[in-house]
C-alpha cells in the first residue's frame, strides 16, 4: 500500500554506509528522513529509492518486470508459491513483518501475505517489505493489495533495514547475503529460501542454451546460511507444466537470461517444462 506501513522497519542507509548503525527513517510528508538530516523523496508511485546511486545495469527492466507479471500470472509456479506460503505459515507466529529481498513485482511476498492472514485466522496482521534493485520492480510491488512498502536497494550491501526487526526473510531465486539476512531477522525469525535444483528447466536449458544451474548450489547454500542461521527443513517442489510459446518467451525474458539468451532460444519452443525447486527454512538463534 505505502511506505507508511513499513517505516518503523527502515534503517538510514546513509548512516548505516558511514558505520552509524540503525539510524531510523521517519515519514514527513511525502518524504523520509533521519535525525542526521539525511532525506528520500517517496516517489509519487508509491516506492522509496535508498540505493543511492543509479540502478546497475543487470538491473530488472520494466519490460522484465511486465514479462515476469506474465509468466507468474498464468498460474505456471503457483505450486511454488504455494509451497512458500505454507512454510512461513508453519514457521512463523504471531503478527508478522516479511521482507523479501528481491522481491521483483511482488507476487511471492504477496502470496506469503495473504497466506499468513488467511490461514491464521482473522486476528493475525501481516505487513510485507519489497526490497528490489530494479526501480521497475518497485514501482510494481508498491501497488500491492497488502500493506506492502516497496524499497530500491541493494541485496548484495547493507539493507536499509533496522536489525531485528522482521519476523520473515524471502528470498525466491534472488540474490542472497546471510550475514544480512540474519541481522535484519527478530530472535526466533526464519528465513525462507527457494533455489532452483539441477533438474529445474532442464529441458528448456539445454534446448536453447540458457544458463544453468550451477552444480553445488544446494550444497554452498547450506554452508553459508549455516554459518548464521540453523536449518528448520526443507521442502522440494517437482512438477512439469504444459507452455505455450509466450509463456516460454516471457519465462526465459523475465530473468537473467535476458540478458543471455542462448543461440537456440529462436528455435522450437517445448510444450511443457519441468520446475524443480527447494524452499529451505532457516531460523536465526534466539
Amino acid at each position: 500500500m505505502s511506505v507508511a506501513d513499513v517505516v518503523d522497519l527502515l534503517a538510514c542507509p546513509t548512516c548505516a554506509g558511514r558505520g552509524w548503525g540503525d539510524e531510523p527513517l521517519r515519514l514527513d510528508g511525502p518524504t523520509l528522513r533521519c535525525a542526521q538530516g539525511h532525506a528520500y523523496d517517496v516517489a509519487r508511485q508509491g516506492h522509496v529509492n535508498l540505493l543511492g546511486r543509479a540502478a546497475p545495469r543487470n538491473a530488472d527492466t520494466a519490460e522484465m518486470v511486465a514479462a515476469r507479471e506474465r509468466f507468474l500470472g498464468s498460474g505456471a509456479y503457483d505450486a511454488v508459491a504455494d509451497a512458500l506460503a505454507d512454510t512461513a505459515v508453519r514457521h512463523s507466529t504471531g503478527a508478522a513483518a516479511v521482507l523479501d529481498v528481491g522481491a521483483g513485482p511482488g507476487f511471492y511476498l504477496d502470496r506469503v501475505l495473504a497466506g499468513l492472514v488467511a490461514r491464521s485466522g482473522p486476528e493475525r496482521s501481516a505487513r510485507g517489505l519489497a526490497l528490489d534493485v530494479s526501480p521497475a520492480a518497485a514501482r510494481r510491488a508498491a501497488r500491492s493489495p497488502w500493506p506492502v512498502g516497496a524499497v530500491v536497494a541493494d541485496a548484495w550491501g547493507v539493507l536499509p533495514v533496522r536489525s531485528g526487526s522482521v519476523d520473515v526473510v524471502l528470498s525466491v531465486f534472488a540474490p542472497r547475503h546471510p550475514p544480512e539476512l540474519a541481522r535484519v531477522l527478530r530472535p526466533g525469525g526464519v528465513a525462507l529460501v527457494v533455489s532452483p535444483l539441477a533438474e529445474h528447466l532442464a529441458g528448456l536449458r539445454a534446448a536453447w542454451g540458457l544458463l544453468d544451474v550451477e552444480p553445488g548450489k544446494q550444497e554452498r547454500l547450506a554452508s553459508t546460511f549455516g554459518e548464521h542461521l540453523v536449518p528448520v527443513g526443507d521442502t522440494d517442489v517437482r512438477y512439469s507444466v504444459a507452455v505455450d510459446r509466450a509463456r516460454v518467451d516471457d519465462l526465459v525474458a523475465m530473468g537473467p537470461n535476458a540478458f543471455h539468451r542462448g543461440p537456440g532460444a529462436d528455435g522450437t519452443a517445448p510444450t511443457q517444462v519441468d520446475v524443480a525447486v527447494r524452499v529451505a527454512a532457516w531460523r536465526r538463534p534466539g
